[in-house]
């Protein structure tokens, strides 16, 4: 990536304002930091100079900064967007991201720890604070299987109230009066319905559907 010569706070609060302008030329030595207290004046200054990398709150008094990530987006697409903001929630972060944001930051974060983690939008990390890079991990992490939602054979009910029961292959087939392979067969259909690999993961979908306590 190109070195960053020129920023752009849009902020609506004073402090804040200061401390990512400092945070900036803390991270990259020698840029030229404008600051905007609200879209209006943000919108101003990207007609007068491209910036190669701005900072940009959500909640400014005259509109949403996403807004304004959208647009230098489409109109500045080397342009670095980085939000920078309270909010946490799912309600933000992903309109925001949607918009074009490189990254998404927390105001409660340190300031060295911000240097560092904008410092790293030049060797292709997007800045994300911790809490939000959860979020997003979150996202693509496999959902268990809805034990409730799954549905089951009577005679695979059967089974596996048996294996919830303790009983093992061979107690399996001769409480139903199966051949061993056939309930082995049973078995393996329960755990590929349910996704599930042990004897323990079957024993909790099978307390989540209710039938652990049922007589056979």
């Amino acid at each position: 990536m190109k070195k960053l010569n020129n920023a752009l706070v849009v902020e609506d609060l004073p402090a804040p304002r200061q401390t990512f302008s400092e945070v900036l030329m803390a991270a990259f030595p020698g840029i030229e930091v404008r600051l905007a207290p609200d879209l209006a004046s943000a919108y101003r200054a990207v007609a007068d100079s491209a910036p190669d990398i701005a900072l940009v709150d959500l909640g400014l008094p005259d509109g949403n900064g996403a807004d304004l990530i959208r647009a230098l987006r489409q109109d500045q697409p080397a342009c670095q967007c980085v939000v920078t903001t309270i909010y946490a929630d799912d309600q933000h972060v992903f309109p925001a991201l949607r918009a074009g944001a490189a990254g998404y930051l927390l105001k409660d974060q340190s300031p060295a720890r911000m240097v560092s983690q904008l410092q790293g939008i030049c060797n292709g990390e997007p800045p994300l604070s911790p809490v939000i890079a959860r979020r997003l991990l979150k996202i693509f992490e496999p959902e268990p299987a809805d034990a409730g939602a799954v549905q089951l054979s009577p005679r695979e009910k059967e089974t596996l109230i048996l294996i919830a029961k303790g009983y093992r292959l061979n107690e399996v087939a001769e409480s139903m009066g199966l051949t061993r392979n056939t309930a082995a067969g049973y078995i393996k259909s329960v755990y590929r319905k349910l996704e599930v690999s042990s004897r323990a993961e079957a024993a909790l979908a099978a307390s989540r559907l209710g039938l652990i306590n049922r007589d056979l």
